[in-house]
């Protein structure tokens, strides 16, 4: 945590991940060292700790670049959580670029977008959804715990009794519906956690006439006319409609010839 401004460069000589700044420290040159500080390093994660604040004040350094803002007085292990969490996400975003789209059913999970879609329509999520989404999708079709996803997400220990995943997974498996009615993603195992999974809700009938196949089909070969006007079949094979017949002659001369 820096006590004083320090210049842009030396910060980038130390190779930080993550900064924790205090703005009341820094004086009146706060907001522009910070501004500074965000253009120079983009890939690092800064967190501003400091005392009571307005809402204009917060909302104008996390646009400067802040990833997150802390009010003291604060708990150690929760700032130490939070700029974990800053951590997890950079190093995220850094490999963005490099990842494919995952295609899961109707869904194309887009990392480098921070976005799903459905062709070319996006789900709309948030944030913090996408972060889910993309967590259960990674999974491979393991089943998640609630606990570990929470502490993927949130970056600390879930609490006895939280049902912040819960609500996201309901949030974005609602959201997944309505854009992909024909497909189920996510699958709750109570009491256990959610596992994702692209499954159709398409039953297809074993009885429905191919698409290559005119409809009526079978009913024209089996109201085709006989006699005179019917054309002959071919050598070796009975026409259509005289298999009894034939069957029933068979049978005669077996019998007749028992009888002999």
């Amino acid at each position: 945590m820096l006590a004083s401004p320090v210049p842009p460069e030396a910060v980038v000589a130390m190779r930080l991940s993550a900064l924790v700044v205090d703005l009341a420290v820094l004086g009146p040159q706060a907001w522009t060292w910070l501004e500074r500080l965000c253009e120079a390093l983009p890939e690092l994660g800064i967190v501003v700790c400091t005392g009571p604040s307005t809402v204009a004040q917060r909302v104008r350094g996390l646009r400067l670049g802040a990833d997150d803002w802390i009010t003291k007085p604060c708990h150690p292990e929760e700032v130490i959580a939070r700029v974990q969490s800053v951590v997890r996400r950079r190093r995220r975003s850094a490999s963005r670029a490099e990842v494919a789209p995952v295609q899961a059913g109707e869904v194309e999970i887009r990392s480098d977008r921070f976005q799903a879609f459905v062709g070319e329509h996006s789900i709309d999520l948030t944030r913090r959804e996408f972060e889910l989404i993309e967590l259960l999708a990674s999974a491979d079709g393991r089943v998640l715990e609630r606990e570990e996803i929470y502490s993927r997400l949130w970056g600390y220990t879930m609490v006895r009794g939280d049902r912040s995943v819960d609500v996201f997974v309901r949030k974005l498996r609602q959201k997944l519906e309505k854009a992909s009615p024909s497909w189920r993603y996510i699958h709750t195992h109570f009491g256990i956690g959610y596992r994702f999974a692209a499954e159709s809700l398409e039953v297809v009938d074993p009885n429905d006439v191919p698409s290559s196949i005119p409809a009526g089909w079978g009913a024209h070969r089996q109201t085709q006319p006989s006699g005179l006007g019917a054309r002959p079949a071919p050598s070796g094979r009975v026409p259509v409609g005289n298999e009894s017949k034939l069957a029933g002659s068979h049978e005669d001369r077996e019998l007749t010839a028992r009888t002999l």
